[in-house]
């Protein structure tokens, strides 16, 4: 039986909705990309949104992430459970023969998360970026029809990224969560003591040069991720620019507040967001550096295999990728831009105000999952 060449409507419907509920900016600035990628990710963060439910809410996480693996297994055999999400992504699966390793990758980190691992390393914790958010920054390519290897290795640069700014962010937030993502050996240099830091979190000079020198390094990779934007296809390149400028925002508020992430947290204004979205809409078609660099060790088994999957009926690219249907014009791009602002604006008029820090619980993998796979969240 042929496989269908897109996800029944009401399955994507169903998508939908679930992110409504819960990825309310994944949804808003999706709208930048062209429709076809936009409904095809749409299916991808469902899952995503649906596993870190599964693993986060459930008392046995273990138990979770073994149900998952065993609802992917339907999924690539092409008979997914009676469930939307799973129907819509067997679909999206075969076309556009998105590697199993993704998959299995991102419940490692599910799994890493809900386990509390430590990393005592950079590398270590590039490890578990590359799970929870490389992976996804890479579906994304690969939605978007890339699969050179320089181009992927690129998005993954640009989703650890965007997850090392995360953790850089959240420090005092994890730390009352009873969690630590900062490497351990970089604690121990700077003589702070980890569990004294869950015990009682509090901002001084030490942890303001580990907060820094871990945004220095997302800095290198999105510096190296801006070459791989630039060899998307010209309609999908506006959302990720902003997404990588938006980010890597939260890192400049950092740094005028001397990296206290402590007793603060760190946002993007919103009329500075609106002048970075402005600005990647204009710059869309920026000249970047090359793209060349080698891919980060810790990432280089997802570019490896999407090299050794078969993509049978998927047009052949360079680094330039193919395009995805008409390039939008500045007019398309203006109002898609508009539909985002005005997206953002209800948004924030309907957020609640927020809870007192001791109230909130963690939800890491959800953050890394949403956050940290080339959209603004």
């Amino acid at each position: 039986m042929p496989v269908p060449s897109r996800p029944d409507k009401d399955d994507l419907a169903a998508c939908r909705a679930l992110l409504r509920a819960g990825s309310k900016s994944f949804f808003a600035a999706s709208v930048l990309l062209p429709p076809r990628v936009r409904e095809n990710a749409t299916v991808l963060y469902a899952f995503c949104r649906l596993a870190d439910d599964a693993v986060d809410l459930s008392g046995a996480p273990e138990d979770a992430v073994a149900t998952l693996s065993a609802r992917l297994d339907g999924i690539y055999a092409r008979s997914p459970i009676d469930h939307p999400v799973d129907r819509a992504l067997s679909i999206v699966v075969q076309g556009h023969a998105l590697p199993r390793v993704f998959f299995d990758a991102l419940l490692d980190g599910l799994a890493w998360d809900a386990g509390g691992r430590t990393y005592r390393t950079l590398s270590e914790l590039i490890d578990y970026s590359a799970r929870v958010a490389g992976t996804v920054g890479a579906l994304m390519t690969l939605l978007m029809g890339g699969r050179h290897p320089d181009v992927l290795a690129r998005a993954c640069d640009l989703g650890v990224a965007m997850q090392l700014t995360n953790i850089a962010r959240d420090v005092g937030e994890d730390a009352r969560a009873g969690r630590i993502y900062l490497p351990l050996d970089w604690l121990a240099e700077a003589g702070v003591d980890p569990a004294a830091l869950l015990d009682a979190p509090a901002f001084d000079a030490r942890l303001a040069g580990i907060v820094q020198r871990l945004l220095d390094e997302a800095a290198r990779l999105y510096r190296r991720s801006e070459g791989g934007i630039a060899h998307l296809p010209v309609g999908c390149r506006p959302a990720i620019h902003a997404a990588r400028l938006i980010y890597a925002e939260i890192g400049v508020g950092l740094a005028a507040h001397g990296y206290d992430s402590i007793s603060r947290r760190t946002v993007v204004p919103r009329a500075r967001k609106v002048a970075l979205l402005a600005h990647a809409v204009v710059d869309s078609g920026f000249a970047a550096p090359g793209i060349g660099a080698t891919a980060l060790a810790e990432v280089q088994f997802l570019v490896d295999a999407v090299q050794a999957t078969p993509a049978q009926g998927i047009p052949a690219q360079g680094t330039r990728g193919h395009a995805i249907g008409e390039a939008l014009s500045p007019l398309d791009l203006d109002a898609r831009m508009a539909r985002v602002l005005d997206m953002f604006e209800k948004l924030a008029r309907r957020a609640p105000a927020p809870r007192p820090v001791r109230e909130v619980r963690r939800r890491s993998v959800r953050t890394s999952t949403i956050r940290g796979a080339g959209l603004p969240a």
